[in-house]
C-alpha cells in the first residue's frame, strides 16, 4: 500500500516561490488507480515524486508502512516501485534483449524475452536484437518500456500517460496488458491518463488540479462530473468525448 501524507512541492522563479503541489493526501491500495486532471495541474510531478525522481518539499511517503520519503529512485526500485516515463529513454548500444534482462535482474532467454514483447503487441523476432535507440519510434519504445515494467512485477507500477504514442496499437490491448499484469504479478498500478477508456477500468480516480486533490471516487461517480460540470475538470472534456 502506498500512502502520501501532506505532500508538497515548491519551486522558485527568481525569488518567488511557486507551489506545484500543496498538501496532497492519498492512499493507493487498489488494483488500478488513475490520476487525471487538467494539464499543468501537477499529475506528472506527483508521479515523479512517488517514484523518487523528484524530492518532495514537504510531507511523507510510505510504502507498506515503511517511510521511503528520502530514498533515491534506485532504492525505491529495490523496494518495489517501477516507473514508466511519458517519453521513454533511449539507450544507444543496448539491445532490447539486454534491456529486458536488466529489468528482470538476471539474464533472460530469448524465448522468455520474446514472450513479453508479444504481450505488448510487438513481433518479437523483429525487435529482440535491435538497439534501444533512435531507430525505434516513440510508440515502439513505449511498448518496450511497458514490457520492462511487466517483467519487474513490483508492488507499485506507475505509468505516466501510457497511451501516448501507441495510436497503432488499440487501447483495448493496452488495457488487457494492465489486467494481465495485475493477474500475474499482483501489486497496484497507478496510471496518469486523460483517456476515458483507461479511466473507466480504474478502481479509483483521483483528480489533481491546481496542485491539489480536487476530487476522488469511482469512475461512475467521477466521470460524469468531468464530462458535464465546469470547474477544475472542465479542461478534460474534449479529451474524453
Amino acid at each position: 500500500m502506498l500512502e502520501l501524507k501532506h505532500i508538497g512541492y515548491t519551486v522558485t522563479d527568481g525569488d518567488k516561490p511557486i507551489d506545484i503541489l500543496n498538501d496532497i493526501n492519498l492512499t493507493v491500495d487498489e488494483r488500478f488507480v488513475a490520476i487525471t486532471g487538467p494539464n499543468g495541474g501537477g499529475k506528472s510531478t506527483l508521479a515523479k515524486i512517488v517514484a523518487g525522481i523528484l524530492p518532495p518539499t514537504s510531507g511523507q511517503i510510505l510504502l507498506d508502512g515503511e517511510d521511503i520519503t528520502h530514498l533515491s529512485i534506485t532504492e525505491r526500485a529495490k523496494k518495489g516501485v517501477s516507473f514508466a516515463f511519458q517519453q521513454p529513454v533511449r539507450f544507444k548500444g543496448i539491445t532490447v534483449h539486454d534491456l529486458l534482462s536488466l529489468a528482470a535482474g538476471k539474464p533472460m532467454s530469448v524465448s522468455e524475452a520474446c514472450s513479453y514483447l508479444s504481450e505488448v503487441g510487438l513481433c518479437a523476432k523483429d525487435y529482440i536484437h535491435r538497439e534501444v535507440n533512435a531507430s525505434l519510434s516513440g510508440g515502439e519504445l513505449k511498448r518496450i518500456e511497458i514490457a520492462t515494467v511487466m517483467i519487474r512485477g513490483t508492488k507499485l507500477s506507475i505509468f505516466d500517460e501510457p497511451e501516448a504514442g501507441i495510436d497503432l496499437w488499440s487501447f483495448q490491448n493496452l488495457i488487457q496488458v494492465f489486467e494481465n499484469m495485475h493477474e500475474k504479478k499482483g501489486g497496484s498500478i497507478l496510471i496518469i491518463s486523460h483517456q476515458e477508456r483507461i479511466l473507466k477500468i480504474a478502481d479509483k480516480i483521483v483528480v489533481v488540479a491546481n496542485g491539489t486533490v480536487s476530487d476522488i471516487g469511482t469512475p461512475d461517480v467521477i466521470l460524469p462530473k468531468m464530462l458535464n460540470q465546469s470547474g477544475p475538470c472542465s479542461a478534460l472534456t474534449d479529451k474524453l468525448k
